[in-house]
């Protein structure tokens, strides 16, 4: 197996099928030398490679990179890409992927498998790996109509080795639907922020902040080069949430501003019991 990308997602993804006995040999691709060392140090790897090597001598390879280049990744490997090499990735957006990986695979496009764990955290770096991560999570993946049976059951059957739930969506639906409950709660966490960050009296505000703040700024440490590629991949989607997370905030700061108390009431009954009734922790 191959690995582009040993960080969190993809050096979980590694530590868990080598964890469950699935996978021999582990090959990891990165930018950094320094990442790849770590990961060969901490047993995520093998052996760091090129792209070009790994598409040549890899039965399976995970793209675990920011999404804005899977493009140039996959236009490198194919030239050396073994005729029966699966390809999947683990990027957040999936229609963009899709288009990208049509025009730097073409006609061997069949071979890659989209897909999307839904699992993470604002650690990164190989350090940050967890063969526990992907355990009780569920996995997404949107198969093309190229691919074959036995390729999209070999990623399935990975996925459900790190003990996921995997299930298959449109690319469309996907995306539409990770706007809303993945996507823009990391852009308003990082908007909120960016704007305590920025105030006059920053420090002040955090040393006074408690765990409310904690929870809720919790996921602006993830990976600035990530999520600007995931929003700008889902712009369309990512725009129409926005517009109707702005109507709600116009709506409570009306209500605010009126001294509305019924109406700022409603709101906030709403989305404590639709917490409540939330199933997951």
């Amino acid at each position: 197996m191959a690995v582009v990308g040993v960080g969190l997602i993809g050096g979980s993804f590694a530590a868990a099928l080598r964890q469950a006995g699935q996978v021999g040999r582990v090959l990891g691709v990165g930018r950094s030398a320094s990442s790849l060392a770590r990961a060969v140090e901490l047993g995520l790897i093998d052996e760091a490679v090129s792209a070009e090597d790994a598409a040549a001598r890899a039965n399976l390879i995970l793209l675990s990179t920011p999404v804005g280049g899977l493009k140039n990744v996959l236009a490198r490997m194919l030239p050396h890409l073994g005729a029966t090499t699966v390809l999947t990735d683990a990027g957040s957006t999936k229609a963009e992927v899709v288009d990208a990986a049509r025009e730097a695979l073409g006609g061997s496009v069949g071979q890659f498998v989209p897909g999307h764990p839904i699992a993470g955290a604002e650690r990164t770096g190989p350090d940050a790996a967890d063969p526990s991560l992907y355990r009780d999570r569920t996995v997404i993946l949107t198969p093309l109509a190229e691919n074959s049976a036995a390729s999209a059951d070999l990623v399935r059957r990975a996925w459900q080795a790190c003990g996921a739930s995997v299930i298959d969506m449109d690319a469309g639906a996907h995306d539409r639907l990770l706007a809303s409950v993945s996507h823009l709660p990391h852009l308003l966490s990082a908007v909120y922020m960016e704007q305590v960050a920025t105030a006059a009296d920053a420090r002040t505000r955090l040393d006074l902040a408690g765990s409310g703040f904690r929870d809720f700024t919790r996921i602006a440490a993830g990976s600035p080069e990530m999520w600007r590629d995931i929003f700008l991949s889902n712009r369309d989607a990512m725009l129409a949430e926005l517009a109707d997370v702005r109507a709600v905030l116009d709506r409570a700061e009306r209500a605010i501003q009126n001294g509305d108390d019924a109406v700022l009431l409603a709101l906030l009954e709403t989305a404590a019991q639709a917490r409540r009734n939330w199933r997951k922790e």
